[in-house]
């Protein structure tokens, strides 16, 4: 059994590390499915190559958003400014910014391409988007998930966690709009004009959204609640006996 020796602690880690390099792919390989959904699909907005390496970019840019916006919080509820420190915030702050980039060069693609294709329908999709009956929502994704990331250049506004935290918000918005941007406003105008329409939410689909919202804050708080906020097996680097001095010669 577990007896916390040296060995053990080695094997232990040894596979953390071989699961952590395991997901890295599969986080990869899961968004580009998903991408490929969209793009194998004909409705113009949908049927491009840039979606692979665009949803994964994204999903690491919603992902590291919602952690901090998560995360900032709990770490001052539960004081555990000693352990995440400012330097995870430095670091946190920057892959944001590099993934934010790629998210943007992913709009600019998508534009040049559909003008440069000379396609009718994918130039119409993205007037449409751009000037049509949707347009506040296309104007607030590029305010939230380009504009409002630009800060994050600056050192002191990696270090200061009241604009990381705003920040995050801002990108968990601009990624909701982005989503909207895909769907509704790709369907709502498609090859037939007969076939248009809008798309208004309903009580159902606000009744859905703020639910899946409330559920999963129950089921983070319960999480804290019962386990650990920081796994404990992490915290025996930083713990004295854990450093390794070498023995004094002379």
């Amino acid at each position: 059994g577990w007896r916390g020796s040296a060995r053990h602690w080695h094997n232990y880690e040894s596979a953390y590390l071989l699961l952590a390099g395991l997901s890295t792919p599969l986080v990869l390989s899961v968004h580009s499915v998903v991408s490929f959904d969209f793009a194998s699909g004909q409705v113009p907005g949908w049927h491009a190559t840039i979606f692979p390496p665009y949803f994964v970019a994204g999903a690491v840019f919603a992902g590291f958003a919602m952690v901090l916006t998560l995360m900032i919080p709990l770490r001052k509820l539960f004081g555990l400014e000693d352990f995440i420190t400012m330097k995870h915030m430095d670091n946190m702050g920057k892959v944001m910014l590099v993934t934010g980039l790629i998210v943007g060069y992913g709009y600019l693609v998508e534009i040049f391409t559909a003008w440069y294709s000379g396609n009718i329908y994918e130039w119409y999709m993205i007037r449409n988007r751009i000037f049509g009956p949707y347009k506040l929502i296309w104007m607030s994704l590029i305010l939230c998930n380009v504009l409002a990331i630009q800060p994050l250049w600056f050192r002191k506004a990696r270090k200061s966690i009241a604009a990381l935290w705003i920040i995050s918000m801002f990108v968990n918005f601009g990624m909701w709009f982005e989503r909207f941007v895909i769907i509704p406003t790709s369907l709502h105008r498609d090859f037939l004009p007969g076939s248009w329409g809008m798309y208004y939410p309903t009580r159902w689909d606000f009744a859905t959204f703020f639910g899946s919202i409330g559920l999963f804050m129950a089921l983070m708080f319960l999480f804290v609640r019962v386990f650990p906020a920081i796994a404990m097996f992490e915290m025996k680097g930083l713990t004295p006996d854990a450093k390794v001095k070498e023995p004094a010669h002379g």
